[in-house]
């Protein structure tokens, strides 16, 4: 029994490492994004950059709250739209979300951008 599973054990390990690293998305430049945006298009990508500009709305004690704010990553920016709050402006960020290339956000237009799904603030 023991022999079994000392064979076994090492597949389980490799088929969970697989498992877990296809799921993360790999981290794409917007440069790259924007020199094709049709390849990317419903697609959930992964970008890292600063906050340049960010709008929000918030009210306190209701489920209200989102916005819109611009990453910059060094080689392009666009805009990504959330449901949470935005970060301010020199935060580090890295975004996990899928590319529009008409997002939408109170009736305004921000050309090609991204619905964020999860983000990562660097801490300072």
């Amino acid at each position: 029994m023991k022999t079994k599973f000392l064979r076994i054990f090492p597949l389980l390990l490799v088929a969970a490492a697989v498992a877990i690293t296809s799921a993360c998305p790999k981290r794409t430049t917007i440069a790259e994004i924007e020199a094709n945006p049709a390849r990317f298009q419903n697609k959930e990508v992964a970008v890292a950059g600063t906050v340049r500009d960010s709008y929000g709305l918030s009210i306190p004690g209701t489920d209200i709250r989102g916005g819109a704010y611009k990453i910059d990553d060094g080689t392009g920016s666009f805009w990504i739209i959330t449901r949470e709050s935005v970060p301010t402006r020199g935060t580090k960020i890295g975004v996990k979300g899928k590319i529009g290339s008409g997002v939408n956000w109170n009736g305004r237009n921000y050309g090609l951008g991204m619905y964020e799904t999860d983000r990562r603030i660097s801490k300072r």
